[in-house]
């Protein structure tokens, strides 16, 4: 694959990339820079990916590694005693929408992969590297927790 075919294939991937960024990160702008980290990095590896066809859940994996690494340098700042104006601005009323991210990191990502970002319940195993009954059991495990969340609510 050349940096043309890569470029071309990023441009058609890149909303359901920006979604699953979306969803872990919880930010536009946070959601937006892993995109780019992540096609920043595909593009530096793109040497190593050795099945083109597989491009899709590579750069899913990349972006996943991205938000990823985006929360744990999230977790080590000091929280802010006063939340900043901006904060109303990026608050998501919708409940499932939080109850998916109060969801352990495990399950979330294959809710995440699943269901907003629409992949198939293989493709998400693959794209996590994890066998497909592993999936299917996080996700059945992750819609019992959703729904007991979301009747609480209601």
């Amino acid at each position: 694959m050349d940096e043309n075919e890569f470029a071309a294939r990023t441009e058609r991937l890149k909303a359901r990339l920006y979604r699953i960024a979306f969803l872990y990160l919880g930010s536009e702008n946070m959601a937006v820079d892993a995109v780019d980290e992540a096609v920043y990095r595909g593009l530096k590896a793109l040497k190593k990916l050795r099945r083109p066809e597989y491009f899709d859940t590579w750069m899913t994996r990349i972006l996943i590694n991205e938000c990823k690494k985006e929360l744990r340098r999230r977790k080590r700042e000091q929280p802010l005693d006063v939340l900043p104006e901006t904060a109303a601005e990026e608050f998501d009323p919708l409940p499932l929408r939080e109850a998916v991210r109060r969801l352990p990191p495990q399950l979330r990502e294959v809710v995440i992969l699943r269901y907003f970002a629409g992949y198939t319940l293989a493709q998400a195993a693959e794209s996590l590297g994890i066998p497909q009954g592993t999936a299917v059991t996080r996700q059945r495990r992750a819609l019992s927790i959703l729904k007991l969340e979301i009747c609480e609510e209601a």
